[in-house]
């Protein structure tokens, strides 16, 4: 079944009926978003199974942002948030890039490194040649620890060694590469290098220390590019500005960070909703943002095109998997995965990095027109709102309230809440 993303008015019908909406409107049955609700989803047992010391679960709102079309095909995205405005601002960049035919991205081979550092080294560029000579031996160690993954396309493609200068010493790191198919791949590669560790400190002829993955994932890549209609942003003034909005985050570090941080809001909730390692993420992401000459940067790109329509262009490092760990024992990020449709984590990553693009141009559109504030505060009026103990009756009028008031306190709120009820 062909699923359509375009489920306007949503925001406005109750989460029972948002929910058959999605239903209906993908090919997931009505009875797999049962384990949505909290009595229903990860229970203390299966925490218990998950991690150590566990004494309870700890909920995160789960929502759908709408409108994606990505490689002319439509998604309904799970994302887990606690923010306000995320869902709302994916969803309308995602509506108007959907004018121009929606996201399209392509990516790399999902290869990910193990490093294996060698210490006391007499003579570490003639070890590094070494190790170079010996290195279908090493591949065919590694590859020995898991066969499945041969059998299924994987496993490792090659060896690289770096020499790595520091006050201590100069270290001879090992570098394996492994493809790992539809796997994060920190277990297939951790274990490719602790069998590999002992034995290339034999032919360097020194001390194998640390034996691990790498979070720099730079050879496994997800990129994705839209067009951003002018009139739907709101006119050539808004494109100008956008642009030099962007600009500055790829100039100043102190832009970047939040000009990025804005990205890994969409990123962030897709990998978490997922069940996937967001730490893991988010580390690979941060560290491609520094470029060659060691200065951090802005992880997109807008400029003008030729007919002066918006374009946006993101590559993110993107280590996700569908095999293994919280996707596959977590029942609300088995839920995500069977709504969001995909079937291999290299789909999963390219709607990730969609989100993410979107989530960008919806925060830099807003801070080049009407500011930031306008849409966040809106919505963090309601949470406002209801912490000040208004009714589903009062809430439209206490928000309402607040934003013309320009106040969104927690004090304001109970002030229009007394005198809402001293009037009823």
């Amino acid at each position: 079944m062909a699923v359509n993303s375009r489920l306007s008015g949503m925001k406005d019908l109750p989460i029972g009926e948002r929910r058959a909406r999605i239903a209906r409107s993908t090919s997931v049955e009505p009875e797999r978003l049962e384990v949505l609700d909290p009595e229903q989803g990860l229970t203390l047992e299966q925490a218990d199974h998950m991690i150590e010391n566990a004494i309870g679960v700890f909920g995160v709102p789960l929502g759908v942002a709408t409108n994606f079309t990505v490689n002319g095909r439509d998604y309904l995205i799970p994302m887990a948030t606690e923010e306000p405005s995320v869902i709302a601002a994916a969803s309308n960049a995602a509506r108007i890039a959907r004018v121009n035919g929606g996201f399209t991205t392509s990516t790399t081979e999902p290869l990910m490194r193990a490093q294996i550092q060698i210490l006391d080294v007499a003579d570490p560029h003639t070890a590094r040649l070494r190790l170079f000579e010996a290195r279908d031996e090493l591949m065919a160690l590694a590859d020995k620890q898991d066969p499945q993954l041969s059998r299924i396309g994987g496993g490792v493609r090659d060896v690289d060694v770096h020499l790595v200068d520091a006050p201590a010493a100069t270290y001879v790191v090992l570098h394996l590469i492994v493809d790992v198919r539809d796997a994060m791949g920190a277990n297939a590669v951790n274990t490719m290098a602790e069998a590999v560790a002992g034995r290339a400190g034999e032919i360097a002829q020194g001390r194998a220390l640390l034996r691990i993955l790498s979070n720099k994932a730079d050879l496994r890549l997800c990129r994705a590019r839209a067009v951003f209609d002018a009139d739907a942003l709101g006119g050539p003034e808004v494109v100008d500005d956008i642009v030099h909005a962007a600009a500055l985050a790829e100039a100043d570090p102190y832009r970047a960070a939040t000009h990025n941080k804005g990205i890994m809001n969409g990123v962030v909730a897709v990998v978490l909703a997922t069940g996937n390692d967001t730490r893991a993420v988010e580390a690979g992401s941060h560290s491609h943002a520094v470029d060659r000459n060691g200065r951090y940067t802005a992880l997109s790109h807008f400029e003008k095109d030729s007919d002066g329509n918006l374009t946006g262009v993101l590559e993110l490092p993107m280590a996700v998997g569908l095999v293994g760990g919280a996707t596959k024992v977590h029942p609300v990020a088995r839920a995500a995965v069977a709504l969001l449709g995909v079937d291999t984590a290299r789909e999963l990553g390219e709607v990730i990095t969609a989100v993410g693009l979107a989530q960008n141009l919806a925060a830099v559109r807003a801070l080049a027109a009407e500011g930031i504030q306008r849409g966040h505060m809106s919505l963090h009026a309601r949470n406002v709102a209801v912490t000040a103990g208004a009714t589903p009756e009062e809430l439209p009028v206490v928000v309402a309230r607040l934003i013309t008031d320009r106040a969104v306190r927690g004090d304001h709120a109970e002030k229009i809440l007394a005198e809402l009820r001293d009037k009823a």
